[in-house]
């Protein structure tokens, strides 16, 4: 069996680039989305059921498109028209979503905003499944914990910028970041529009500057006939034997597969909570914007909310995108070590004390609370904000580490125990891993935070440590096979 070239760290580098664009835009969405929601009138308990539209969308839409590029040969590529396919629907997408209150004519701001909300994680979900895919391709075995570390590295990269834009737009540039009930706010329309262009941008970058492998040698670096998997996948079979063999690779996954979707389960359900309910835990906890400001009804009986609530809450959204630009930046940073950690001691090892940072990270939200204002100087701009908002970056130096290795360590993991026809859709089914915890996430936990939890948002935080220090025990469980 021939074996695959060794690549240089810049083509791995541009292989994973447009990833990059791709998270920029995925991070403006989950740092702004319950801000967006929240503004054109959902309450605390809904907002995680919008949320569900993302796992959904990926439950859908990734296995499809991953046996779909699985089968696609043609002189675009394998996975890159897919990949730049994904991009250009999700710019659209991001052009539509804070544009809402335009299309009151149409239809009510909030359900339009669902509905882009679907179209733009729909768009996302059909470029994230080809990246992954695009690595296990291009890298060797030998380079793979580094392929998806870079990949990592640059989805984080992506990820801080993404999520820092609405607060230096507002800070730095000095667009307004309040918005009445039934707007948004300026400064995170423009930062929808920006991350757009950035994410057409860096895909066409990967889709321009790599090089997939034609079949005959790609399957010739696999061992495999090209001639026989090509006459397979010519072969047209109905809807209901199409089903019948997505089911039966789901009863064959490896077992492998099987072990990581434990973890896979909590590492997400905790994540899922974190970025739903960051911003009004931050608002009650930090800022102390009284739980009944976050409740339509409340709003509609006084009337007005008062400026100094409108103030707090759009202090303490921008404020979000900026601990989750530091998780992302920790993440990136972490990424830069981890495969050398990984060869070192081993993945289950470095995966299992990730994730155990993370659930530290989460805990340790609790230990903050309303404080007096200072002056912070942000380098870019200084700020006055509560003392302890400053402090909630420590804790997203553990949330990165556990984001920086769920990112990498279990498609490094997977990748070696996946049959080499079938790379695609057994990557698109791993995503179910990704999505069902998130669904069940989204069904309950906004049931739990007011029916458990009145409404105090911190403490379904707390929920999301206790999960992650689950997944953290749960690695003990997987078999790393090369």
């Amino acid at each position: 069996m021939k074996q695959k070239p060794q690549l240089s760290f810049w083509q791995i580098w541009n292989v994973s680039f447009g990833f990059l664009g791709v998270q920029f835009g995925f991070a403006l969405q989950n740092a702004n989305v319950s801000r967006i929601l929240s503004d054109l009138g959902a309450d605390l308990h809904s907002l995680s059921l919008f949320w569900l539209v993302a796992p959904i969308m990926g439950l859908i839409v990734q296995p499809i498109v991953g046996s779909a590029s699985d089968r696609t040969w043609n002189r675009f590529g394998r996975r890159k028209p897919y990949i730049l396919a994904g991009a250009i629907l999700a710019a659209l997408g991001m052009i539509l979503m804070p544009n809402a209150p335009l299309f009151v004519a149409i239809m009510a701001p909030m359900i339009f905003g669902a509905i882009i909300l679907a179209f733009m994680d729909a768009s996302f979900n059909v470029s994230f499944q080809p990246f992954r895919s695009l690595v296990s391709d291009m890298v060797p075995a030998s380079q793979r914990n580094i392929g998806y570390s870079v990949q990592s590295l640059l989805i984080n990269i992506g990820a801080v910028v993404g999520s820092i834009l609405p607060f230096v737009l507002t800070n730095v540039i000095g667009l307004e970041n309040t918005a009445k009930a039934g707007e948004v706010a300026p400064s995170v329309t423009w930062a929808f529009y920006i991350g757009a262009t950035v994410l057409l941008g860096s895909v066409l970058w990967t889709v321009f500057r790599t090089k997939e492998y034609p079949p005959e040698e790609y399957y010739a670096y696999r061992g495999e006939d090209a001639a026989a998997i090509a006459a397979e996948h010519q072969k047209k079979t109905s809807i209901g034997q199409s089903l019948r063999n997505f089911f039966g690779l789901m009863k064959t996954m490896p077992d492998t597969m099987r072990q990581l979707a434990v973890v896979q389960f909590f590492s997400w359900f905790a994540l899922f909570i974190m970025w739903v309910y960051s911003m009004p835990a931050i608002s009650q906890h930090i800022w102390g914007v009284e739980v009944q400001w976050f409740d339509p009804a409340f709003i509609e009986s006084v009337g007005e909310v008062p400026q100094s609530v409108l103030d707090a809450k759009g202090a303490a959204g921008d404020w979000v995108g900026i601990i989750f630009a530091a998780y992302s930046l920790f993440a990136a940073i972490f990424s830069v070590f981890l495969a050398k950690l990984a060869d070192k001691f081993g993945r289950k090892l470095v995966y299992s004390l990730s994730l155990l940072a993370g659930a530290l990270g989460y805990f340790s939200f609790m230990l903050l609370g309303p404080s007096q204002v200072v002056e912070v100087n942000l380098l870019i701009t200084s700020v006055e904000i509560p003392q302890d908002a400053v402090y909630l970056l420590l804790p997203m130096i553990g949330i990165g580490i556990s984001w920086a290795a769920i990112l990498a360590m279990p498609y490094a993991i997977l990748a070696g125990s996946l049959p080499v026809s079938k790379t695609g859709v057994y990557m698109g089914i791993f995503n179910f891993t990704i999505a069902a915890p998130q669904i069940v996430s989204g069904i309950f936990s906004g049931w739990i935070l007011s029916a458990v939890f009145d409404n105090h948002a911190i403490y379904i935080v707390m929920l999301a440590g206790v999960s992650m220090l689950f997944a953290a025990l749960s690695v003990g469980l997987v078999k790393d096979s090369e």
